[in-house]
C-alpha cells in the first residue's frame, strides 16, 4: 500500500511537517510494509514558505526590516536558487505574532516591512517573489509595502501621508522616480514598465476571495480580529475607499472588487496595484511548486488535516484541495484534525475523519498532546483504510 501523508500545520501546536512525520509513526506501527510518502501542504498563510523550502530544497534567507509598528526586526524568507524565486511570507515582518495584544493598533500598523523584504529579494536577483498573505497584523491596503519600493501618498499641500488612517486625506500619488522594468505577463495596469518598482514577477497567494470594501472587506471581516474598535473600523474603511478612488484615477486601474483584494488588510491590492502582482489562491500556488498532483497519483491512500475542520475548510484550504484533488483522481482520502464538525458538506469530501479532541480530551489537552494523539489517531485510521 503507498499511503500520501499531505496535510496543513496545527496552528498554534505543531508544524506542517511535524503533523506528517506523527501521522507516519502512527501509521508505520500498524501497517510496517506500507510504503509511506510526507508532503507537508499549505495554501498561502503561515508555514508557506516553510513547506515549499523543504519540497524544494531551498535556503533561508535573514535581511533587515521593520515589523507593523516600524520596530527594526530580521525577517527571513526563502530563495530557491534554482529558480531565481524568492519564497516569502507577509508575516514574516508585518504578521500579528510580531505584536503582543496590548500593542495592537491598526491605525498606525503599516506593511513596510514586507516591501523591505522583496527589494532585498530583487537585489538578491530575483526572477520571481511568491508572497503569501495571511496572518497580517496590518490593514493599510498595502501603501507601506509601496512606500517601502518608492511610492508617496500626499494630501493637499504636498503633506505625505505615512499611517493608514490619513489615507483619508489622500489626493495624490506620485510613483518611484529611479525605478528598474517590470516584467509582466499581463499588465493590470496604465503603469509603463519605467514606472514600476520591481524587476520581477509578483505572485500573490491567498487563501481567501475577500474584496477590499464592503461587508465582505478586509475591514468588516478580519479588522475585529486585530483589535480594531467600530471607530477604528469606520475609518480605516474610509481610508482605503479613498486609496481605492485615487489608485483609480492616478494608476489607471480599479482592483477593489477583484477576489483576494483583501487579504492581509488589503495587501492584494497593494500588490496587484502597485507591483502588477497576480493573485491567486495559496493552495493552488503551493501544490504547483510540490508536485501534488503527481505526488497523489502514485498513491493509494491519501491523508490531509489541519488544525480545525469546519465549513471555513472548504473555502480554500490545504485540506479541501487535498481531498478534492484526491477524488479528481479516484483516490479514497481521509483527515486527521485537531478539532472540528462532520458537516454533510465535509462527509461528502472525505472518507472519513478523525478528531483529535473528543469525549475526554479537552482542546487544550489535545494541543498539547497533539504529537501523541496524532500518532493515536494514525493508529485508529490503519484499521479502516
Amino acid at each position: 500500500m503507498r499511503i500520501l501523508i499531505s496535510p496543513d500545520k496545527f496552528k498554534g501546536s505543531l508544524s506542517a511537517g511535524d503533523v506528517a512525520e506523527n501521522i507516519k509513526a502512527g501509521l508505520c506501527d500498524r501497517v510496517p510494509d506500507a510504503i509511506i510518502r510526507t508532503l507537508p501542504m499549505a495554501d498561502g498563510g503561515e508555514g508557506t514558505a516553510d513547506v515549499i523550502r523543504e519540497a524544494c530544497r531551498g535556503e533561508w534567507v535573514n535581511c533587515a526590516a521593520h515589523d507593523a509598528l516600524g520596530r527594526a526586526i530580521e525577517a527571513r524568507y526563502v530563495w530557491l536558487h534554482d529558480r531565481g524565486t524568492a519564497v516569502m511570507e507577509m508575516s514574516a515582518a508585518a504578521g500579528m505574532w510580531r505584536i503582543a495584544p496590548g500593542e495592537r493598533d491598526l491605525l498606525r500598523a503599516n506593511t513596510h516591512g514586507v516591501g523591505e523584504m522583496m527589494k532585498d529579494a530583487a537585489k538578491r536577483g530575483a526572477k520571481e517573489i511568491l508572497l503569501g498573505l495571511g496572518g497580517s497584523a496590518t490593514n493599510d491596503g498595502g501603501v507601506g509595502m509601496a512606500r517601502a519600493l518608492g511610492f508617496r501618498f500626499y494630501e493637499a499641500g504636498e503633506h505625505e501621508l505615512e499611517r493608514p488612517d490619513e489615507l483619508v486625506r489622500l489626493t495624490k500619488i506620485v510613483l518611484p522616480a529611479v525605478v528598474a522594468a517590470v516584467s509582466a505577463a499581463n499588465p493590470r495596469t496604465s503603469m509603463q514598465p519605467s514606472q514600476l518598482p520591481l524587476q520581477a514577477k509578483i505572485i500573490a497567494a491567498v487563501d481567501v476571495r475577500n474584496p477590499l470594501l464592503g461587508p465582505r472587506g478586509a475591514t468588516r471581516i478580519f479588522g475585529p480580529q486585530k483589535g480594531g474598535t467600530v471607530d477604528q473600523l469606520e475609518t480605516l474603511e474610509g481610508a482605503l475607499t479613498r486609496l481605492a478612488d485615487v489608485v483609480s484615477r492616478d494608476l489607471g486601474c480599479d482592483l477593489r472588487d477583484t477576489a483576494g483584494a483583501g487579504a492581509a488588510g488589503g495587501l492584494g491590492f497593494g500588490l496587484m496595484s502597485f507591483c502588477r502582482a497576480e493573485v491567486k489562491p495559496g493552495f493552488d500556488v503551493v501544490a504547483e511548486f510540490i508536485g501534488l498532483r503527481s505526488a497523489i497519483e502514485e498513491a493509494d491512500v491519501v491523508i490531509t488535516g489541519e488544525g480545525r475542520l469546519d465549513e471555513q475548510t472548504l473555502e480554500g484550504k490545504a485540506p479541501a484541495g487535498v481531498a478534492r484533488l484526491a477524488r479528481q483522481l479516484g483516490k479514497p482520502v481521509f483527515a486527521i484534525v485537531g478539532s472540528g464538525s462532520e458537516t454533510p458538506a465535509v462527509r461528502a469530501l472525505f472518507n472519513g475523519v478523525l478528531v483529535l479532541a473528543r469525549a475526554g480530551i479537552t482542546l487544550e489537552e489535545s494541543i498539547t498532546r497533539a504529537s501523541e494523539l496524532l500518532q493515536e489517531r494514525a493508529r485508529e485510521l490503519a484499521q479502516m483504510m
